[in-house]
């Protein structure tokens, strides 16, 4: 692994975990050679105990972190590619707690594909949830040709639950006094701070959410297992389902230890005379884990052109990349976003882009810079096309509208129209603690975001007008991107939270379907096939490429340069008070203002504490 392009001041901290690094890929590159090479009979294995990752590491902290956890685009361009590999005869996938509706979604289209090309595939798991459901793990398995089951476990196929959760109470009782205004009565993200229980509109939105996706899992459930649709329900309304209950009702096929798994497996697919290798799935073609996409844009000397997959994970923000936390998730900037796009635009091996996203949302003016990235590469001529992951709702929303098609999963979490903002009063809380705080100003608005004291009647007109202005401009531009009059569009608006199926039959997004739909929709747009292009991460993924800085704005390197400096999270400040410093009771307090949940993003974000079980 090359370090010459490191600054002199990171070499020497560096140049150790690098070796290291290369000692841990270098083996499983010769151990991948020399299996190859044999031609012997390979038996791929999935095991989703270990987590699964949408975005790959974006710093040296997280690539550690990851090193033993398989990406969603590994594993299904994996067992894409295995399903044409004649030595590959076989899949058998450990199952155990939830891996999410969407992720499931699209390894059950990876599944079926391998299956077509008469590979044999096992799902097994010691429990479908203990004591807990396990929807969208069952929905994976129930894709397999067999199912195993502890006998000692359970099927938890319950159906689908949201959660929310309501601070008011909480702050009242700190004293913390919260202005929040929103548009409109669907932009449930404000009212967790302003109420104690749900609204009728937002109960009205939430069931239908969990009644969209539980159909959606009792449709794919009954049509994989070859059972009527109210067979499925009435299982569901039984649910949790002991393992001789689960056989009885034709959810699952066998019951037994991984011992017998893998003894019927090996005995269903080994050839005479051909030894039968294990290879994990997401180390099948590659060394995996953590690495699995660090080469995905080596010239690779075939002279196709690129479908280019631009990542956009985590919640928007202004900057660059990653944010405030190396330990914590990834986050979008829209410098590094717009850059990546850029870059791919002006490439002459990209056909078309893909932009993957998985996001809340957050600011509205950095999605608004994204959206105008988006329809600065579709004018230069290359095909962009969203690809939806668990979430693109609100800002996550905003990015994806310009492009030319939209793909969802049934189960994302879309939409969103909306806007919010406001600030916390916490003078009464700092005061319990023996905090106070004395401000002069200089200016009519100068204070007018201090945390010390509510807006009075002209301030929050104020507001209450630049929510008007945001949601007038979200709305407009959605409604031009999708084609649809405004005044319809804003019927489907108002904040409101769509599941990606019936994001599709209103026509916010194009159709239902994973990343891999998502690139043969670009391959069309471009006017090429799957076979005469690379499908790449663009750029090239690499968590150590935000330590050397750029050369300008407009250099590949500058979609990898990220902020490893630990402000705020971003929005924050605009919470506690723009005027604000950074000293170290600001600090705290937007720390517990993140830990608190309250609304951190910006103007465009979702409600992202419903939580789906």
């Amino acid at each position: 692994m090359a370090t010459g392009s490191l600054p002199d001041s990171l070499r020497p901290l560096l140049e150790p975990l690098l070796g290291q690094l290369e000692q841990v890929a270098t083996p499983a590159r010769a151990r991948l050679r020399k299996v190859r090479g044999k031609g012997d009979q390979l038996l791929l294995e999935l095991d989703l105990t270990r987590g699964l990752l949408e975005a790959p590491p974006t710093s040296p902290v997280a690539a550690l972190r990851a090193l033993q956890t398989p990406t969603l685009r590994g594993v299904v361009t994996a067992l894409e590619k295995a399903a044409e590999d004649d030595t590959v005869v076989g899949l058998v996938a450990h199952l155990g707690g939830e891996v999410g509706y969407v992720p499931a979604a699209e390894l059950r289209a990876a599944v079926t594909t391998f299956r077509a090309a008469g590979k044999r595939t096992v799902a097994w798991s010691e429990t479908f949830g203990e004591m807990s459901a396990g929807n969208s793990s069952y929905h994976l398995a129930s894709a397999f040709d067999e199912v195993w089951l502890q006998p000692t476990g359970d099927l938890g196929l319950m159906g689908v639950a949201a959660q929310s959760t309501f601070f008011r109470g909480a702050l009242d009782k700190l004293g913390v006094q919260v202005q929040l205004g929103q548009r409109h009565e669907y932009k449930s993200a404000a009212h967790s701070y302003l109420h104690t229980e749900m609204t009728d509109a937002e109960r009205e939105m939430m069931t239908r959410i969990v009644d969209s996706l539980t159909d959606a899992v009792v449709a794919d459930v009954a049509t994989a297992r070859r059972l009527t649709p109210e067979a499925v329900r009435e299982a569901l309304d039984a649910g949790p389902l002991s393992a001789t209950e689960a056989v009885d009702r034709g959810l699952v096929d066998r019951l037994g230890y991984r011992d017998d798994v893998y003894g019927a497996v090996r005995g269903a697919v080994t050839s005479t005379g051909r030894e039968l290798r294990l290879r994990y799935a997401d180390r099948y073609g590659k060394p995996g884990g953590a690495f699995a996409g660090l080469k995905d844009q080596l010239p690779s000397g075939t002279g196709k052109g690129v479908v280019a997959v631009v990542g956009a994970y985590g919640p928007i923000g202004l900057g660059r990349n990653g944010g405030g936390n190396p330990f914590g998730g990834p986050s979008i900037g829209s410098d590094s976003l717009t850059a990546a796009l850029r870059s791919a635009g002006r490439s002459d091996d990209v056909r078309a882009v893909v932009l993957r996203i998985d996001s809340p949302g957050g600011s509205a003016v950095a999605s608004d810079a994204v959206r105008r990235a988006v329809l600065d590469v579709r004018a230069g001529g290359t095909p962009v096309v969203a690809s939806m992951g668990s979430v693109a709702a609100s800002g996550g929303y905003f990015i994806a509208m310009p492009c030319d098609r939209i793909l969802a999963g049934a189960a994302t979490l879309t939409g969103s129209i909306g806007v919010l903002g406001g600030k916390q009063v916490v003078k009464d809380a700092l005061a319990k603690i023996g905090l106070t705080r004395e401000t002069v100003s200089a200016g009519r608005y100068a204070d007018m975001f201090s945390t010390d004291r509510p807006f009075d009647e002209t301030e929050w007109a104020r507001v209450e007008t630049w929510l008007d202005r945001i949601y007038d401009d979200f709305t407009a531009k959605a409604a031009e991107d999708r084609g649809m009059d405004v005044e319809h569009l804003r019927s489907l608006a108002r904040g409101r939270v769509w599941t990606g199926i019936d994001a599709a039959e209103r026509g916010l997004v194009d159709t239902v379907g994973g990343l891999s739909a998502a690139v043969d929709v670009a391959c069309e747009l471009a006017g090429t096939t799957r076979g005469e292009v690379d499908v790449r991460a663009w750029p090239k993924p690499n968590p150590f490429a935000a330590l050397n800085p750029p050369d300008s704005s407009e250099a590949p390197a500058a979609a990898h340069a990220a902020t490893l400096a630990v402000p705020g999270a971003p929005g924050v400040a605009g919470l506690l008070g723009a005027g604000e410093g950074v000293g170290p009771v600001d600090r705290v307090l937007r720390l517990l203002v993140a830990e608190a949940g309250l609304p951190a993003y910006g103007a465009l974000t979702m409600p992202w504490r419903i939580r789906l079980v």
